[in-house]
């Protein structure tokens, strides 16, 4: 980046959000920081996009934060080559200078991928991708990958998951959450990709449904399961949709 700032690091507030510029920004969590809580993250990122010096919008609430939204939580444990945020700017700087920016005052283990911006009045990230690819590494397992098929076949076929988190109880509703699962054997490692669908009360977590299926054979639980999350899509009329469009934007602006 060069020595000229080509914008002002000094945030304005805007009432009308829909009007200012909406820069989407893909980004991993590596697998070091799986248990980095959500909250966390979220400070994390608003200080590396004030360090960054982008012209970032303001709300008006009491906090005054940064104008930002981010996509899903993810699971205490799991990492991710595929998370979002999308912040609001008050200028619509150039997204490859925007990106390089982000990258430089960004931890590498949660360095930016990708920018593009998109439109303003899309819905909020956590509620438009809908859809998650996740897998699963497990190389402790009292059962092979066709007996764990089975086991998810037999959680499944109850229709209804449920679980406690903390203590509160949880039930999801397999039918509508879990799209599809998989597994295989590779140099004595169970492997599992799992796909799923955000819930009308509740979303599927990969560990929880892996745990259930264990029990339904009555197999001990999992240890030392990696859980990483490798995509998440927007489900629309049966298509997928990419977080980056189309929209009739200019192309993402990966960096080399």
């Amino acid at each position: 980046m060069s020595s000229a700032q080509p914008f002002s690091g000094r945030p304005q507030d805007l009432p009308v959000k829909a009007d200012l510029a909406r820069l989407r920004v893909e980004y991993g969590k590596a697998e070091r920081l799986a248990y980095l809580g959500h909250l966390d993250l979220i400070a994390t990122v608003e200080r590396c996009i004030r360090r960054a010096r982008l012209p970032f919008s303001i709300g008006n609430g009491y906090a005054r934060r940064v104008r930002i939204q981010f996509s899903s939580a993810l699971p205490v444990g799991a990492s991710s080559s595929c998370e979002y945020f999308d912040v609001r700017l008050t200028e619509r700087v150039d997204a490859r200078e925007a990106l390089r920016s982000l990258r430089a005052a960004t931890p590498e283990a949660l360095a930016p991928l990708r920018a593009e911006y998109v439109p303003g009045r899309l819905p909020a990230l956590e509620a438009w991708l809908d859809r998650s690819s996740w897998e699963l590494a497990c190389p402790r397992l009292a059962v092979g990958a066709e007996d764990l098929e089975e086991g998810v076949r037999r959680v499944r076929a109850a229709g209804e998951l449920t679980y406690l988190r903390g203590e509160r109880e949880k039930r999801v509703d397999l039918a509508s959450t879990l799209v599809g699962f998989e597994a295989r054997e590779e140099g004595g490692v169970v492997r599992a990709r799992v796909e799923t669908r955000v819930g009308a009360t509740a979303s599927l977590r990969p560990q929880v449904l892996l745990d259930a299926a264990l029990s339904a054979l009555g197999a001990p639980p999992a240890t030392g399961v990696r859980v990483r999350r490798t995509a998440q899509l927007h489900e629309e009329s049966g298509r997928l949709v990419e977080p980056f469009g189309p929209f009739g934007n200019e192309a993402p602006a990966p960096l080399s």
